[in-house]
């Protein structure tokens, strides 16, 4: 068994030791809007469920030398924003949302994507997503990072209305065949769902 303290590692060699052992990892792919009215898209693979009373989830959005990714300031500021969860069909055009772009530009018009107005946000969806969930900012958290720096902007979200395709809901459940949801392993390396099975919990 190799032996590692992360204190004597860079912080790019922390971040291929978590990506490449908390693997498969759900990926949020989140537009939200600036002051100016842009709307901003961008793919997140630290992402996961914080509650279901209420619900909501977690998006973590690390800095680049302590400054706020535009996503992070976006939902900072406007407290509001979507996320979309990526699947078979959707991945490449999310994908291309991931190149760097000014504050004044839009990924999704880069992606080709579609815009849809959401219910109860002023931040709109895409809808090339089978499901998402539009959601308020709950709590925005500074974390790690050195002395002088944040490392990244933990983004609890809560979760206001569900958009799920009609075709993937039966009896209050989501089809996870249907569903095609892809997760991002290290690299440049992504998984679709593979074999399923089923173990009871003990009573």
């Amino acid at each position: 068994m190799k032996k590692i303290d992360p204190k004597l590692l860079s912080e790019r060699e922390n971040y291929k030791f978590l990506i490449g052992s908390i693997i498969p990892r759900p990926i949020a792919f989140v537009t939200s809007v600036s002051k100016e009215g842009v709307v901003n898209a961008a793919p997140f693979s630290f992402f996961n469920i914080v509650s279901s009373n209420p619900p909501m989830i977690s998006v973590s959005i690390q800095r680049k030398k302590g400054d706020q990714k535009d996503t992070a300031r976006n939902i900072c500021e406007n407290e509001q924003f979507v996320v979309h969860i990526v699947d078979t069909d959707n991945v490449k055009q999310v994908n291309e949302t991931a190149a760097n772009l000014p504050p004044n530009e839009s990924e999704v018009a880069l992606a080709g994507m579609t815009l849809v107005k959401s219910e109860k946000i002023d931040v709109p969806g895409v809808k090339e997503a089978k499901v998402r969930l539009e959601c308020v900012l709950e709590k925005a958290l500074e974390l790690g990072g050195d002395d002088e720096t944040v490392g990244c902007d933990l983004i609890i979200g809560k979760v206001v209305y569900y958009h799920i395709e009609e075709t993937l809901y039966e009896d209050g459940r989501i089809d996870p065949d249907g569903l095609g949801a892809i997760s991002r392993l290290a690299g440049n390396d992504y998984a679709k769902i593979g074999e399923q099975f089923t173990i009871e919990r003990p009573r």
